[in-house]
């Protein structure tokens, strides 16, 4: 009977099969000098990604912290691991390891906020990176404001000393480092939000001044929050990718993590005091994120929003599933190209017909296991940079929406789906996912009834849009379609209704 193998852990690392890689640094000389919170597996196959190859470039004092105020919690996985995992890489038939290794320390502060507040407040810590998720930032979605409504946000204004939201937490961070030591400190939200910066700033700030001023003009004076953009799939890890690691390699991994081989990070060059040289090593430092992230946010993330909600109607599990469905594959490469691209500013060093190329060829990657389902959580923090703006953008230009309001549909009709009225066919899980089906169970099938209803949600659609009697048509008559018995004619319709809008354009400018 053969032994089992050793847990990934330091003692381990001299002795691991020479085609896993390990960090080429001294661990052990590794200062402390960044916080992360939401060490989840994006983070783990980015941003310390990008850490490690720094460290291995140019060492200095960027040991991190890995903090969690919400499941999965990380002592008995990265904590047991002396804050080791490996990153994988997975592209069709290949598969590389690596082990990372500048995270010195886990903290889980879900049930007191006391762990977290000390490390943020620390003088030794000059840099603060998040991946939170979207509704981390207790943000409305339609405007970027701080949502005084939501119930840890109430919470927190009562007990700013024992905050729960990441707003509330960062807020007193802030001020314990005020009242303290004084040191300036960069807070970098690297989830996927366009202007997440000033987002990240707005709610911060407007979380500060709920107790007066103080507190937010020293922020204003020592606190930065560039914008950035993160790029690489990550999906959820699998029992099946932990089984690779002890298989392929020969030892146990509880925190293993999986990428696909692209990458991009593109940061505001906005710091307060010292910060990491990530431009070193494939970073890219600008003074306007904006164009990157528009183009990735409307291109990459619009196609995926779209490939999942319409790729479980479609009854397909995996994104690659969807790209793989030549209706599928075909709709969103022409609503990318013929509605998505023209709102875009132009971006240095990228082609956009290039991108939608590249973006779309990712999504066929067949070992990237991205569930639809997956992608379609928290939708609603989502359409409104992904698809609406885009729509807003179309109808500002005079322009047709024929394509991008069936993904805006398709998203009213994975939640739709989701209610009482429809038998419940898949679980979900979205901040407006009980509203949505409040608004189902009143309405049932009737496409106009449920559109007006979701519509009316403000704090998804701005009073300018949901007004819009081209939008709210257009919006319907897919619905209608999508919530069909064949749901897949609403997306040929589309495309046979552009199609023939562009050839009788075309004639007439002839």
């Amino acid at each position: 009977m053969s032994a089992a193998p050793e847990t990934l852990s330091t003692a381990l690392l001299d002795r691991l099969p020479t085609d896993v890689r390990k960090p080429a640094y001294d661990r052990a000389a590794l200062g402390i000098g960044m916080a992360h919170l939401g060490v989840g597996a994006f983070h783990r196959s980015h941003q310390a990604e990008y850490t490690d190859d720094l460290l291995e470039h140019r060492f200095d004092r960027w040991g991190v912290v890995g903090i969690n105020i919400r499941p999965p919690h990380l002592a008995d996985t990265l904590g047991r691991q002396d804050g080791l995992y490996t990153r994988l890489i997975r592209e069709n038939q290949r598969i590389e390891a690596r082990v990372v290794g500048n995270i010195v320390k886990v903290v889980d502060s879900e049930a007191s906020a006391a762990p977290a507040l000390e490390i943020l407040s620390s003088s030794g810590i000059e840099m603060v990176t998040m991946t939170v998720t979207e509704k981390g930032y207790c943000h409305i979605p339609a405007s970027g404001e701080l949502d005084l409504n939501q119930p840890d946000i109430i919470h927190d204004l009562a007990n700013p000393a024992a905050p729960r939201s990441v707003p509330g937490i960062l807020a007193r961070a802030l001020d314990l480092r005020r009242q303290t030591h004084g040191r300036p400190v960069t807070l970098l939200s690297c989830d996927n939000i366009p202007a997440n910066g000033i987002i990240l700033a707005n709610v911060v700030r407007t979380f500060a001044q709920q107790n007066g001023d103080s507190l937010a003009k020293w922020i204003d004076a020592n606190v930065a929050f560039p914008s950035a953009m993160v790029d690489r799939i990550a999906p959820a890890v699998t029992q099946a990718d932990i089984d690779t690691v002890e298989q392929r390699f020969g030892y146990r991994d509880a925190a293993v993590v999986v990428g696909e081989p692209f990458r991009q990070w593109v940061i505001e060059q906005k710091f307060a005091g010292r910060a990491p040289r990530w431009d070193l090593v494939g970073a890219t430092f600008v003074d306007d994120v904006t164009p990157f992230e528009h183009l990735k946010m409307r291109v990459l993330n619009g196609a995926q929003t779209t490939l999942a909600t319409l790729g479980v109607l479609a009854g397909l599990e995996h994104t690659f599933d969807a790209i793989a469905d030549p209706l599928l594959e075909t709709f969103v490469r022409r609503m990318l190209v013929e509605e998505t691209l023209p709102t875009l500013m132009p971006v240095p060093g990228m082609e956009p017909q290039a991108y939608v190329r590249q973006s779309l060829d990712r999504l066929r990657n067949t070992a990237i296991r991205h569930r639809n389902h997956q992608i379609a959580t928290d939708g609603s923090q989502k359409i409104v940079q992904r698809l609406l703006n885009p729509v807003r953008d179309r109808l500002a230009q005079g322009a047709g929406i024929g394509l991008l309001s069936v993904p805006v549909a398709g998203w009213m009709a994975y939640l739709v789906q989701a209610s009482s009225r429809f038998g419940k066919r898949w679980p979900v899980s979205d901040p407006y996912a009980g509203k949505v089906a409040d608004i189902a169970d009143t309405a049932g099938r009737d496409a106009q009834a449920l559109v007006s209803g979701i519509l009316a949600i403000d704090t998804i659609f701005d009073p300018g849009l949901a007004t819009n009697d081209t939008f709210r048509k257009t919006v319907t008559s897919a619905l209608g379609g999508l919530l069909s018995d064949d749901p897949m004619a609403a997306v040929r319709r589309a495309l046979e209704q552009t199609e023939a809008a562009r050839l009788k354009l075309s004639a007439q400018s002839a």
